[in-house]
């Protein structure tokens, strides 16, 4: 039928496509079928990687480059995006803190900072946003957010007043928080942290024991780390008056969920609940036929925060049909089903490299989205 609508909303395939150019293979592969079909692009993410491209792309925003401290203090190029309207700024940390900016000889969370992250957010406020929106994954430190509030002002000195090295195990060291020169535009600026992870600061299911190794810690390195921490929770409950330690999501991205409460009106919330919010997704779906959603893998975890779940969660609670595409599929998919998930089908056609499969991912969404639109429409479903 000449006007059905299709609502297109993938999360990118990592190192693969970007989520836009995951939409654009949809749209190609719907329209050999259906010239005439309308298709609403809604390019999406969950906080992670890509959250940023996404946010820009959904809004006809501008992408910018600077010059950071990367988490070993050496300079790095990070980027950032300003939203269609202008007042709105979306950040990714790990575009200059992290984790692909160490290797396995220097990787060191003893020592590595959130330095630049605090650079990225001051860049916004200098462009005069209202709201910044973080996401926080994928860092290479464990710092609890102290090099962020450094880079905005805030001094962490030692008990001869001197301001203490970057990284998290010199927090030990820390006798007092001094914020008198803290950047005043943070109390006004709005900022939603995209955090997927519920883990408090300190403890065995906090930022050091559960995401430090995965950094670069030793068993050794874990303990000082927790500790020094800890430490620093007290230090932020004394002289800022804010209680971080056991707040779930303070210890995400090695306690910069911590530091943001801390030093910022900042919310801690879903990555994906926050996008579908900025995209308008709710209300988009409400004119589908079919929603298509999808990213580079899709197993029984997507249902604790991933995008397709997010959008599959939405287009079902306005009783559409959901169909998710990914470059492989894991274990337990037959869990997806009875919460949102129609159909989940993969885009490999057959047995190739992993490099082969990055290369081809725009040719092989294009071709499978074709062949379910081609079986839906025989069928008379659309």
């Amino acid at each position: 039928m000449k006007n059905t609508v299709f609502v297109l909303a993938p999360d990118s395939f990592k190192g693969s496509m970007t989520a836009k150019q995951v939409c654009d293979a949809m749209e190609r592969g719907i329209k050999k079928v259906l010239p005439d079909a309308e298709c609403i692009k809604v390019p999406m993410a969950d906080g992670g990687e890509g959250t940023m491209q996404s946010l820009v792309d959904a809004t006809n925003g501008t992408i910018y480059e600077l010059d950071v401290a990367g988490p070993l203090g050496k300079q790095v190029k990070a980027r950032y995006g300003i939203m269609g309207t202008g007042k709105t700024a979306a950040i990714e940390m790990a575009s200059a803190s992290g984790i692909h900016f160490v290797d396995e000889n220097t990787k060191n969370p003893l020592i590595t900072t959130t330095y630049g992250t605090g650079q990225l957010v001051k860049a916004c406020l200098d462009r005069g946003v209202h709201k910044i929106i973080l996401g926080i994954g994928g860092s290479a430190t464990n710092d609890g957010g102290a090099g962020f509030a450094r880079a905005l002002g805030a001094k962490f000195l030692d008990k001869e007043g001197r301001e203490l090295p970057p990284g998290g195990a010199a927090l030990a060291g820390l006798d007092r928080i001094d914020i008198s020169s803290l950047d005043p535009r943070l109390k006004d600026v709005d900022i939603e942290v995209a955090c997927d992870v519920t883990n408090p600061l300190c403890g065995k299911t906090g930022a050091s024991f559960v995401f430090g190794p995965q950094k670069g810690a030793t068993a050794e390195m874990v303990t000082i780390l927790d500790n020094a921490l800890d430490h620093y929770a007290g230090i932020i409950s004394r002289d800022l008056k804010k209680e971080v330690k056991d707040v779930p999501g303070a210890g995400a991205a090695g306690g910069l969920g911590a530091g943001l409460l801390a030093f910022t009106n900042a919310r801690l919330e879903k990555g994906v609940d926050i996008i579908i919010n900025y995209t308008n997704l709710k209300e988009i779906v409400q004119k589908a036929d079919i929603v298509f959603t999808g990213e580079g893998g899709i197993d029984f975890q997507t249902q604790y925060g991933k995008t397709p779940f997010g959008v599959a969660r939405t287009a079902k609670a306005a009783d559409k049909t959901v169909i998710a595409i990914a470059g492989y599929i894991g274990e337990g998919i037959e869990q997806l089903y009875s919460i949102g998930f129609d159909a989940i089908l993969g885009i490999v056609p057959g047995a190739m490299t992993i490099g082969e499969a990055m290369r081809k991912g725009a040719e092989n969404v294009e071709r499978t989205v074709e062949n379910i639109v081609r079986l839906l429409n025989s069928r008379s479903k659309i």
